[in-house]
């Protein structure tokens, strides 16, 4: 809500009137980090609903609130030089690969309890658990 209301914001402040997207430089860069954030949630929620539910919900959930922080770094340091939006991109494609592989270790440990009997949810959940605050390290 707050990237679109931003886009609206500078819509109006360069045109007057309505969404269009010609403008000036300010504006193109607002849509653009716009565009990026709004393709980007789809992923991010598909492997934070498969980590929470596969894996861990707790782990999830904190990756998750990070993801949302690193995205408005991102989308704030967009607004600015190209450059400052780096950090929070590559931040956010960390947090994204530590959801992947909560999701693909919750698969895996369904499989192993299907096939094999064995069943290592606690060692998984201990080890996101002590995984995650890792994510704070820029």
């Amino acid at each position: 809500a707050f990237f679109a209301n931003k886009v609206e914001h500078e819509s109006r402040h360069c045109n007057g009137k309505g969404l269009q997207r010609q403008g000036s430089s300010y504006f193109d860069r607002v849509y653009t980090a716009n565009q990026n954030c709004g393709h980007a949630y789809p992923t991010f929620l598909a492997v934070l609903w498969c980590a929470g539910l596969l894996c861990s919900q707790a782990p999830a959930a904190f990756a998750g609130l990070m993801y949302l922080f690193v995205r408005q770094k991102y989308f704030v340091g967009y607004l600015g030089e190209r450059t400052q939006s780096t950090p929070g991109y590559l931040f956010g494609k960390r947090i994204i690969l530590f959801l992947f592989l909560m999701s693909v270790a919750g698969i895996l440990n369904y499989y192993l309890v299907f096939f094999f009997g064995s069943d290592f949810e606690i060692h998984i959940k201990t080890i996101t658990g002590a995984i995650s605050p890792l994510l704070l390290i820029p």
